[in-house]
């Protein structure tokens, strides 16, 4: 089953991060992409942009979408990066999501991705 692995983390926090603990974080991000590749549950994954730089496009009935700048949603903790994982179950997938956790990124979602849309799928 194929997995979404959701990052949090503080963009002003990242942003102020020391050289040491940007080292820190790649490491331990290499590691994990370096340890996955043998298993071949890694299938994707990418860091983002920062939240600033994003357009959030909605849905309007009736007219066109309305385009606004910034994130979907408000906060202190904003999406920063993702994974796409194939693992045999859900807790091999949160095991490894585990591994993304630290003083950077301090929530992850773990979500079955479907192989269609509206269809569950293993």
């Amino acid at each position: 089953m194929k997995y979404l692995v959701l990052m949090y983390a503080d963009p002003a926090a990242t942003e102020v991060m020391t050289d040491r603990q940007r080292a820190e974080v790649f490491q331990r991000h290499g590691d994990l992409h370096r340890d996955l590749e043998g298993t071949g549950e890694m299938l994707n994954g990418a860091g983002l942009a920062h939240p600033r730089d994003t357009t959030t496009l909605r849905w309007q009935e009736g007219g066109a979408p309305v385009a606004a700048d910034g994130p979907f949603t408000a906060g202190q903790l904003q999406l920063t990066a993702y994974h796409v994982l194939e693992c045999a179950s859900p807790e091999r997938a949160r095991e490894i999501a585990e591994r993304v956790l630290d003083f950077h990124v301090v929530a992850v979602e773990v979500r079955p991705v479907h192989d269609a849309f509206g269809m569950t799928g293993d």
